[in-house]
């Protein structure tokens, strides 16, 4: 008789441990029927659209199956090709470089504005039409909580500066569970950590470099909506915390672009061939020429010396690429937006 950690053979009967995916004995898959059923809801799903539910489902199946296995080589497939639905939608082009000013002036800026709303069209509807996804993170008591100690922490500057830059923070890990949820992935709502920042636990990993970077540059394009959002905010009231808050947000997420351990930029590399490398590192020179903020010169120190001394991805990847060409004018140009010295220092 099996025991709670261990389940009978469907092929051979015997007890097998329940960690196991392949039956010792004869071979068959432990959790075929869990398998089945997997499959048969991930194809409903995506024969009516829930494209998120059908990837998850799939997800969970993969992790019921030995690599080695034809089956598990399947599901990839499906996988791949509901991302290729899933990304179908494609990023405009970016604009020229040539149009930012030095310091950042009230035109350029709020140029960025608009293009950051053109580009984050999906964000702007999601805001006006599904709202209450960006308060998911806020009914967790663990993000709540995470968020106030966060703010207690960094409330020297004053408590409006605090709660506008964790707000920012915040938009920014939901970025990161909106990729996670629209690729079927499985993970926590942010969680903040004082004089570090936040982030989000995956419950599965990605299965690629492409999928890594989707994943990846999705938190810096939603912060980007957030500091376009806040600065266009500051110049319709007059507001040097909002002014502030915009660009001192778009400097943290250019941070998060520098290509070094976990951070989104090395995430959001790896899946970019040499040619699509060079690209980056030619628009990161223009950006940190015309620009003031000098995180643009550490993301191209970090980026440069990757691309030099690592071979890219030969088959590239697109979506990525046209990702890097919006984001870098387009936070370094807020980045440069002049911050009042009474909000800038404690």
């Amino acid at each position: 008789m099996a025991s709670a950690d261990h389940l009978p053979c469907a092929s051979c009967g015997r007890d097998v441990p329940a960690a196991m995916l392949a039956c010792p004995y004869c071979h068959a898959l432990v959790h075929a029927a869990r398998l089945k059923a997997l499959a048969g809801e991930a194809e409903a799903l995506t024969t009516s659209g829930d494209l998120a539910g059908a990837s998850l489902r799939w997800r969970e199946a993969l992790t019921l199956l030995p690599e080695s296995t034809r089956q598990h080589a399947g599901v990839r497939a499906k996988l791949d090709a509901l991302r290729a639905r899933i990304d179908g939608g494609a990023l405009p082009p970016p604009p020229p470089s040539g149009g930012a000013s030095k310091r950042g002036g009230v035109a350029g800026a709020l140029g960025v504005v608009g293009l950051a709303l053109w580009k984050l069209k999906a964000v702007v509807l999601l805001a006006l039409g599904k709202g209450k996804f960006l308060l998911l993170g806020l009914t967790k008591l663990p993000t709540l909580l995470s968020m106030l100690v966060w703010v207690g922490a960094t409330g020297s500057r004053g408590w409006s500066f605090a709660l506008g830059l964790v707000g920012s923070i915040y938009v920014h890990e939901m970025g990161h569970v909106a990729a996670l949820t629209r690729h079927g992935f499985s993970a926590t709502a942010p969680m903040f950590i004082p004089g570090f920042g936040a982030f989000v636990r995956l419950h599965q990993r990605p299965q690629d470099a492409r999928e890594d970077a989707r994943i990846g540059l999705a938190g810096p394009l939603w912060g980007l909506g957030a500091a376009a959002a806040s600065l266009g905010l500051a110049y319709a009231f007059s507001s040097p915390l909002l002014r502030a808050i915009a660009s001192i947000g778009a400097a943290i997420n250019l941070f998060n672009l520098v290509p070094v351990w976990q951070l989104d930029g090395a995430r959001g590399l790896r899946s970019l061939s040499r040619r699509q490398r060079y690209a980056v590192c030619a628009a990161l020179l223009a950006a940190s020429l015309l620009g003031d903020s000098r995180m643009v010169w550490a993301v191209l120190a970090v980026f440069a010396w990757r691309t030099l001394t690592e071979p890219g991805d030969p088959a590239g990847d697109p979506t990525a690429l046209r990702e890097w060409l919006v984001l870098v004018p387009a936070l370094t140009a807020l980045a440069s937006v002049d911050v009042p010295t009474a909000v800038a220092s404690p």
